[in-house]
C-alpha cells in the first residue's frame, strides 16, 4: 500500500507499507540488527544512537533521530551531499501475529521524485520481508 500527501508548502510525505508475517517483536529486533538496518538504509547503512550520523553505499546519508522501543525509528535522510534534509519515520503496528511496517518520508521537496521514492522504500519493505526477518 502506496499513497502521496502533499502539503501547503509543497513538500510532500510519501507513505509505503507492507505486513509482513512476523510478530512485532522479531520485526523490531530484527531492524536493529546490522543486517536489518542495511535492508531498511541500503548497504553499508547503520543506525547508531540518537544523534550519530549514519552514511550508505549508495551515498544516502543522516542523523539518528530516535528510537521508541517496538514502535518507531525516526532518521533524517539526505540523497546526496546537495539535497535537501528529510525525515523518514519507521511505524511498526501489531496486526495479531503479523506486523504492519510503515515508513513515512517526510518533507519531500521540489528536488526529489516521490515516486522513485515511493520505490526504494517499497524495496527497503521488500529486503526487511525476504532478506532480513
Amino acid at each position: 500500500m502506496t499513497e502521496l500527501i502533499e502539503s501547503e508548502t509543497k513538500d510532500a510525505t510519501v507513505v509505503v507499507s507492507r505486513v509482513v508475517s512476523h510478530p512485532l517483536k522479531s520485526v523490531w529486533t530484527t531492524l536493529l540488527s546490522p543486517a536489518g538496518m542495511e535492508a531498511l538504509l541500503g548497504e553499508g547503512g547503520q543506525l547508531g544512537d540518537k544523534g550519530d550520523s549514519w552514511k550508505a553505499a549508495d551515498g544516502t546519508y543522516g542523523v539518528t533521530r530516535s528510537f521508541h522501543a517496538l514502535e518507531q525509528i525516526r532518521f533524517t535522510w539526505h540523497k546526496n551531499e546537495d539535497a535537501s534534509r528529510t525525515l523518514v519515520d519507521v511505524h511498526l503496528v501489531a496486526q495479531g501475529d503479523d506486523t504492519l511496517i510503515e515508513i513515512r518520508h517526510e518533507h519531500v521537496g521540489t528536488e526529489y521524485d516521490p515516486a522513485e521514492l515511493e520505490a526504494h522504500w517499497a524495496a527497503a519493505l521488500e529486503r526487511i520481508d525476504n532478506d532480513a526477518l
